[in-house]
């Protein structure tokens, strides 16, 4: 998968990168498997939680498999 963005689907990260959720889990996303939290893009959650998107991204990016 390519870089994530802020507007890249949460249930899409987990989907390719399960090891992510602890980060997740740590901006106090405590409902992961829920719809609506799998729907989210980047950006909406972080505007929901109050968590800065290039923070974040930046911590996600870092456990995301880069494809070749």
């Amino acid at each position: 998968m390519a870089q994530i963005t802020k507007d890249t689907i949460i249930g899409d990260i987990l989907d390719i990168a399960p090891q992510t959720a602890p980060v997740f889990l740590s901006i106090g996303m405590h409902c992961l498997g829920c719809p609506s939290s799998r729907g989210e893009t980047v950006e909406q959650a972080c505007m929901v939680h109050g968590v800065d998107a290039d923070a974040l991204l930046a911590e996600i990016n870092k456990l995301v498999p880069v494809e070749q």
